[in-house]
């Protein structure tokens, strides 16, 4: 079983910058293909940023220039680095890892972009 806890959201003014961190434990030893979700209130879930086992990365077209998505696979953590976030960019982010077929998600957390 893999485990995956998310931190980092929060409250921040337009403009502002935020880093979520999902950090992964139990049976993996590194993590290979990870994404980020995000749901706003009445709206479907949607991917934002993808990181595959090469390195590769991809993002949705909202928060491309603005969002990177990275790993540290000796802490076994992915990292979305948020930057110029905008009033539009609230929601509950989560952490999706793939390890060996089997899907994992964290508990999700809620970054807010308010003045």
């Amino acid at each position: 079983q893999v485990q995956l806890v998310e931190s980092g959201g929060g409250l921040v003014q337009p403009g502002g910058s935020l880093r979520l961190s999902c950090a992964a434990s139990g049976s993996i030893d590194s993590i290979n293909y990870a994404d980020w979700y995000r749901q706003a209130p009445g709206k479907q879930r949607e991917l934002v940023a993808v990181i595959i086992r090469t390195g590769s990365k991809n993002y949705a077209d909202a928060v491309k220039g603005r969002f990177t998505i990275s790993r540290d696979n000796a802490k076994k953590t992915v990292y979305l680095e948020m930057n110029t976030l905008k009033p539009e960019d609230t929601a509950v982010y989560y952490c999706h890892v793939r390890d060996f077929g089997t899907d994992y998600w964290g508990q999700g957390t809620q970054v807010t972009v308010s003045s």
